[in-house]
């Protein structure tokens, strides 16, 4: 027993006796000072009379709920973690427990290596395991990810809350957003934030592993279990053991791998292919998608109880065109990056028409594509300065009320300078430019609507605009929701 261990006092809340003094004893030979409650009532007397580095609390207990002493916990601002025992199977009441601000939940029967795990966790007292030369992932990531998450628009720092209140739980996270944005980045910085920054994030790009190498990379395989399986080999869950599993493009998973990962997360164990029994892992699940889960869900493409246990909380992450205000600084940031990359000192700087031309291009790639697009550009301009001329981007001039209704959401559907679906650009643009882009924009809008059974909803999302946007366009110019 360390002294830092005896200075941790945990509240046990179960009213069951045998199960109650089970958990007290496990946790006083884990050097741990421990008082329990049999119901709600006792446990917010205790909480009242003393200070605890975390509580263990059963779901169901006679007077009430676990989920009263959470509340309570978090609406008098106190700082104890919260591990809530469930039932068996209770995908409902875990994800609510995790979303009412539990640290992490175990279900009965409680296997008791899990409870230390998740309790030392909770306390940050879990090791990280190991790291071999050639272990699966990448070294945990530098404490300052969150640092390039560039920004100071309402929208990325509305992100940035979200991270800083979700990475100290080990709630599941759904990073939602568009190819580019920056999800892992988001997701190594709720992991940098928590308790477990100091040991592994292991990245997995799901759409990227063959589907009949999925189990085998995911689980490990023991020697001999397959041809070419000389040695046995731990998979990604085993290698972010104590630490962080980050699977990106979780919507590119096939159904059936979906259902094995499904009993990994619930178990909290693998079975590695040609081993007869399971590994425990304790791992948090991050995970990322660029598409509508909910909407392949009802296609029936993705698991309905895997969503529900990964979106347990969401962050969406704005594209850069909802983001516009954080152009210039954005821009500074990656060209000093390439630019030191690149041996080229000083960084090269945006001349104010090249941050206007920017400023008009909407970036469907968002900023990767920016990344890219100023990779070209410090290899093109050679000096000092880049100048509108040295991006490549089309002229699109949009004027202030356009740009402020999102009409440079449409720019990626602009006609310019190659053909979108039929749409092209007269070889002599017409005298009255302004109504000529009303044309345009009124043959892109019905196109959308068209697509989407004139659910305009569906429509605005699909061209990047809000329902607002959309609604106004439609009566700007014209478009009755029966239009043809």
């Amino acid at each position: 027993m360390t002294t830092a261990a005896n200075s941790l006092r945990l509240l046990v809340v179960d009213d069951e006796p045998d199960l109650r003094t089970l958990y007290e004893l496990t946790l006083l030979r884990e050097g741990y000072a421990v008082d329990s409650a049999g119901t709600v009532e006792e446990a917010l007397a205790q909480l009242q009379a003393h200070t605890y580095s975390a509580v263990i609390t059963d779901m169901r207990l006679p007077d009430g709920s676990g989920l009263e002493v959470l509340r309570w916990l978090e609406l008098t601002g106190r700082t104890e973690k919260a591990v809530v025992i469930t039932a068996f199977g209770s995908a409902e009441n875990a994800v609510e427990a995790l979303k009412a601000g539990a640290f992490d939940y175990l279900t009965k029967p409680v296997d008791l290596r899990q409870f230390r795990l998740v309790v030392g966790s909770a306390l940050g007292r879990v090791q990280a395991p190991p790291v071999s030369a050639d272990a699966a992932g990448p070294a945990p990531a530098p404490s300052a990810s969150s640092l390039r998450l560039v920004g100071e628009s309402t929208a990325i720092r509305a992100v940035r809350e979200l991270i800083d209140k979700v990475g100290r739980s080990m709630a599941p996270v759904l990073v939602q957003g568009e190819s580019g944005t920056g999800k892992e980045l988001v997701a190594r910085a709720i992991h940098d934030h928590g308790a477990r920054a100091g040991q592994r994030f292991v990245a997995v790009n799901c759409g990227a592993i063959p589907e009949n190498l999925l189990e085998a990379e995911f689980f490990g395989y023991r020697k001999g279990a397959f041809t070419g399986a000389n040695e046995d080999r731990e998979g990604f869950f085993q290698a972010a053991d104590g630490g962080t599993l980050f699977l990106d493009e979780i919507g590119d998973l096939p159904l059936a791998m979906q259902s094995k990962l499904l009993r990994v997360i619930q178990e909290r164990s693998v079975r590695p292919v040609g081993a007869t029994g399971e590994t425990a892992i304790n791992v948090r699940i991050l995970s990322a998608t660029h598409k509508d889960l909910a909407a392949e869900v009802a296609a029936g493409r993705f698991r309905q109880d895997l969503f529900y246990r990964l979106n347990v909380i969401q962050i969406r992450v704005p594209p850069l065109r909802e983001r516009l205000e954080d152009l210039g600084l954005i821009s500074t940031r990656v060209l000093a990056r390439i630019a030191q990359d690149a041996g080229v000192s000083p960084a090269p700087r945006l001349t104010p028409a090249a941050l206007q031309t920017l400023g008009r291009y909407a970036f469907p790639g968002n900023v990767r594509e920016l990344e890219n697009l100023l990779h070209r550009a410090l290899a093109l301009a050679g000096g000092e300065w880049i100048d509108a001329g040295d991006l490549g981007l089309p002229e699109v001039v949009l004027d202030d009320n356009q740009r402020e209704l999102g009409f440079d959401a449409l720019a990626p559907h602009l006609p310019a300078p190659a053909p979108v679906d039929g749409l092209s650009l007269p070889e002599q643009l017409p005298s009255d430019l302004a109504l000529y882009l009303d044309e345009v924009e009124r043959a892109i809008l019905l196109r959308a609507l068209e697509q989407h059974r004139f659910n305009r909803t569906a429509a605005a999302a699909s061209l990047g605009l809000s329902l607002r946007q959309i609604r106004y366009r439609m009566a700007r110019l014209s478009i009755s929701a029966g239009e043809a």
